[in-house]
Parts: C-alpha cells; structure tokens; sequence
C-alpha cells in the first residue's frame, strides 16, 4: 500500500532538511549525511595533510556538531556555505593546534607496493607532483584553491566561507595558480 503521507526527503532542498533535523528528524539527518558525507571527507583529507583517518574523524565531528547543535544554522544562508564554513574552521583550529614538526608529509614517488604500468606512471607523477605543490601553498591559498577546482564552489560561496571579499579570493586564487604552476614547471621525471 502506498503511503501518500510518507516525506520524500531525497527531494527536499538542504535548508528544509536542517528545518527537519532541528525537529529531531533521523530520516532527514541521514539524507543529509548521504548528500554531503564523501565530499566532506574529501575535503577534510585534502587539508589535513591527507590523514586518513584525522578526515574520518573530522567528517564524524562535524555531522556530529550538525546533530547537537542545528540551531546554530542561519535558514538566511545557504547550507553548503554554512558546511564548508564550519568545515574551514575545524581546519583552522587544527593548523593552530599542530605543530609544525608533529605534521607527517606523504612520502611522494614510488614506494614498492604497487607496480604501475608505463602509461598510468606518467600520472601517477604528474598527481604526486601537483598534490605536493597544493600542500605548499599557504593556509588562505590552499583552502580557496581547494573550495574552487577541487569542491567546485563559486566565488562568491568561497567568499562567504573565508568571509573576505570575492576580489581578495580571486587575488588568492590567481596567486594559488601562479605557485602551482611555478613549482609544476620545475617538475621533471
């Protein structure tokens, strides 16, 4: 029998889904948690030294921050900015927290474990090197540069996030480009 009165959450937009988790929801919680948990965790390995198991663990605190506290999320924004904004001050109060020497870098090149084919070498470099030259950049740099090719977000959510001006992301981005492409120049394999 079909249930005419059941909520169809997978078509329900973000804001309506936290107006829902608000009210104690589990089912729209866990929608949200299926549209937003694998780009989180990407995001989070990306900044965070790609730990793997540090992004798990910021991916869980932050759905868990979603679930304690929905109150905090203002409907006049829109959620995908109010996530990655949170996401970004995580990031940043983990930067505070570590040191410089306590952080492990991937080792870069081949480690023996895997054999690649000649064809798939020549970009299994080529990510090396450009994942290398991303981790270079500074905080500020690396997070627009990250929000914008790698999470695709506009200017103007980037903005929101790093609550600056769209012109000062564009200068970031111009300057992340310019670095990136700096040091993949003198990439040689």
């Amino acid at each position: 029998m079909l249930n005419i009165f059941k909520t169809t959450y997978r078509n329900l937009p973000d804001e309506a889904l936290m107006h829902e988790i608000a009210l104690r929801n589990e089912r729209a919680f866990a929608e949200l948690y299926d549209r937003y948990s694998a780009r989180m965790y990407r995001y989070f390995y990306r900044m965070l030294w790609r730990d793997a198991a540090k992004a798990e663990d910021f991916t869980q605190e932050l759905f868990l921050k979603i679930i304690e506290k929905p109150h905090l999320y203002d409907p006049a924004r829109p959620f995908r900015t109010w996530l990655y904004t949170m996401a970004c001050n995580m990031c940043k109060n983990e930067y505070r927290r570590k040191k410089p020497e306590d952080i492990i870098w991937p080792v870069s090149g081949m480690d023996g474990r895997e054999v690649y084919l000649p064809e798939h070498l020549d970009r299994q470099l080529f990510e090396t090197s450009l994942r290398e030259a991303i981790d270079a950049l500074g905080e500020a740099h690396k997070q627009c540069f990250v929000l914008r090719y790698q999470e695709e977000l506009s200017i103007a959510e980037i903005a929101a996030i790093a609550e600056c001006p769209e012109g000062t992301v564009k200068s970031r981005l111009h300057h992340a480009l310019q670095k990136v492409c700096a040091q993949m120049s003198v990439f040689k394999y």
